[in-house]
């Protein structure tokens, strides 16, 4: 009797932790949708440059994630366009993406902090 309300208990317990996991990955995805739209109504052509490099995956990641969302922004490749590598090496960012959002730098890829950005008077 004691080791079928053990396992009841193990069960139950595991039961939750998938319910608040699937819950919290339905969240998430629900967030990120909701700051996908608003995004895409703020940015205008040109007020969203990422500045990427070939081998960096939060780069392929962000262009991913713009594209799925519709959220206009131009790109360039520190590798194979020199002017982008001199804007990168004049920015002195330590890595990539580095994002100019309406010309102020950012890096890294928080879609909060790129709407928050858009939405600050030009």
């Amino acid at each position: 009797m004691a080791g079928r309300t053990s396992l009841r208990s193990v069960l139950g317990l595991l039961a939750l932790v998938l319910g608040v996991s699937l819950a919290s990955q339905w969240w998430s995805q629900q967030q990120a949708g909701e700051v996908g739209q608003q995004l895409a109504a703020l940015a205008a052509p040109g007020d969203i440059v990422m500045l990427s490099s070939d081998i960096c995956a939060p780069c392929l990641a962000a262009r991913r994630w713009m594209q799925q969302h519709k959220v206009a922004f131009a790109e360039c490749s520190i590798e194979r366009d020199a002017d982008c590598a001199e804007r990168f090496r004049t920015a002195g960012a330590p890595g990539t993406p580095l994002l100019f959002v309406r010309g102020q730098p950012q890096l890294g890829f928080v879609p909060e902090r790129l709407r928050a950005a858009l939405q600050r008077p030009a």
